[in-house]
């Protein structure tokens, strides 16, 4: 776990000045000003860092801080580019240190901090910020403490294990990063008084058993509500599916 104490002291805000903004609160509404995600509002003022979830362009850096960012539960990492000679955030993964080199691309090593595509990390490595398009931003393993494990190679495509113990296949082409993202107990915590909920834009929820039948399809005093969660609207409230990917195991199989 990295502590506070041990993220860097030294500021470089100033160098990497064109990878943070200003970001507008939007309170869960949109562009007609409808709340749209319950529960959010306030929030303590903060700029966004640029974080790079591509990687996939031959670079080689060095890390030159590890900061806390306020948009995220992982810490991340200020990397300078030699080739470019200019600065970009990543992801700091769990143990790596100021001063390590960390690098990108087709030719680059399976080692902590690098990215690389999956058909050239080994079998049985811990990986995070994964890719599962070509050309698209990393959506997977992204926040403290998490990782996905590569299980096994098929045909054009890589068996990962995500942390909930699904398995996804990944084309050979698409990128991921080695290692576990850093800050790995953040679950573990504790919000000590109701102003720490509010300063990460977090509104009171109410239980819906806790109002009046006007209110909530739960609400009412004689007996608690039973059967299927409803929304305040009446509609079920039952989780469905959330992968959009359309990749099975049985197409695979086929192509073998």
């Amino acid at each position: 776990m990295l502590k506070t104490s041990s993220l860097s002291k030294k500021k470089i805000k100033i160098f990497i000045k064109n990878k943070t903004k200003g970001i507008n609160k939007l309170a869960g509404r949109n562009n007609s000003g409808k709340i749209t995600a319950n529960h959010r509002g306030g929030g303590h003022k903060r700029k966004y860092r640029q974080i790079d979830f591509y990687r996939t362009e031959n670079s080689l850096g060095i890390v030159c801080a590890i900061e806390y960012d306020p948009n995220r539960s992982g810490n991340i990492s200020a990397i300078y580019d030699f080739n470019k000679n200019c600065f970009f955030y990543i992801l700091a993964p769990k143990e790596l240190k100021i001063g390590d080199i960390v690098e990108s691309g087709v030719d680059a090593e399976p080692k902590l901090g690098n990215s690389l595509p999956i058909e050239k990390i080994p079998v049985g490595s811990y990986i995070h910020n994964i890719t599962l398009m070509n050309n698209k931003a990393a959506t997977i393993s992204r926040s403290a403490g998490a990782f996905s494990k590569l299980k096994d190679k098929i045909s054009n495509f890589g068996v990962i294990e995500l942390g909930s113990g699904q398995h996804r296949y990944v084309p050979f082409t698409c990128y991921a990063t080695i290692g576990i993202v850093s800050n790995e107990f953040a679950f573990l915590e504790k919000s000590y008084k109701a102003g720490q909920s509010r300063w990460l834009n977090k509104r009171p929820k109410v239980r819906g058993v806790a109002m009046n039948p006007v209110d909530h399809p739960h609400g009412g005093g004689e007996g608690k509500k039973s059967g299927l969660n409803k929304t305040p609207w009446g509609k079920n409230n039952n989780q469905g599916r959330t992968s959009r990917s359309k990749i099975k195991a049985t197409i695979l199989n086929n192509n073998e």
